[in-house]
């Protein structure tokens, strides 16, 4: 189906295989020194357990004293096997190595002298950088294991959403730091946990937001031609029925970026003022003329 054409000037690039294997072994490297140096820099100084392996590692360390990495990784390997025996192998290679090397990163770090005390700011920066790092690791096609092992693992056990386990666990883990610290540091974890699931999705999807447009309209052929050929996108035409009078219409479905909304809106109304046009927010679009798939 094609929905998007290639603008002129963009090649696609194909990418060897290997090279695609070395540059997403370097990402899950980046993003997990990226985690290991947030965590350091901002969490444990000021006591920010928002969430994950990491958050009980700082609790640990609170009441015990232990090193945070040696946490991670004494909850990160069972957790790996465990879920390597229960379901299977899927994994991979990146999931273990990211259970292993993060732990190694937290404890190589571990000395970096934090440049803030703020535990607003600490939660913000942190929050940023603990996120944008393991959005580098996901788009390697890695992870970092923890509490997302648990989560599935016990979504294979019960049946309990895999989403509402997750959550389960990381409510746990601040309702907890607000019990050894104070109820104000687990409002601090919130924040910190808010942040980055933002930044991931930052990473993942960027800022820009491209649109989705319907168009039914009286002058099909006219409309079609003028975005093909005027806006310079391709689209695709959809087999539609009214509601009501259950005739059969043809629906043009067509992708463009945020700048080209105005244009592609003036092409229509300029063609068939009473065109029925819907154009909603998409936030990834893969193929040509937008992202090409890595």
């Amino acid at each position: 189906m094609e929905v998007g054409k290639m603008k002129r000037g963009d090649m696609l690039k194909q990418k060897n295989p290997q090279a695609q294997m070395v540059w997403n072994l370097m990402q899950l490297l980046v993003g997990t020194l990226i985690v290991a140096l947030s965590f350091n820099l901002f969490l444990v100084p000021n006591g920010i357990a928002s969430g994950g392996v990491s958050g009980i590692s700082i609790l640990v360390q609170e009441l015990t004293g232990l090193m945070p990495a040696l946490t991670q990784w004494a909850i990160n390997i069972p957790l790996f096997i465990g879920g390597l025996a229960l379901l299977g192998r899927k994994f991979g290679a990146k999931t273990l190595l990211g259970t292993l090397i993060l732990p190694l990163f937290v404890l190589l770090t571990a000395n970096v002298p934090s440049p803030t005390d703020n535990p607003i700011l600490a939660a913000i920066y942190g929050g940023i950088g603990v996120g944008l790092g393991l959005g580098l690791v996901f788009r390697g096609g890695g992870s970092t294991g923890g509490l997302d092992l648990a989560a599935q693992i016990l979504h294979r056990l019960t049946g309990l959403p895999y989403s509402l386990a997750i959550v389960l666990f990381d409510g746990c883990v601040i309702i907890a730091a607000g019990f050894i610290f104070s109820p104000e540091v687990s409002l601090y974890a919130l924040i910190g946990l808010f942040v980055t699931s933002k930044t991931i999705d930052f990473v993942q999807n960027g800022l820009q937001l491209s649109k989705v447009a319907f168009i039914i309209s009286e002058k099909t052929e006219e409309v079609a031609q003028a975005i093909l050929h005027d806006l310079d996108r391709g689209l695709t035409r959809l087999d539609g029925h009214g509601g009501y009078t259950g005739a059969g219409r043809t629906v043009l479905m067509v992708v463009v970026g945020q700048n080209e909304v105005p244009k592609l809106k003036q092409l229509v109304r300029a063609i068939d003022s009473g065109a029925f046009v819907i154009i909603s927010n998409t936030a990834e679009v893969l193929g040509q003329g937008f992202k090409l798939e890595t």
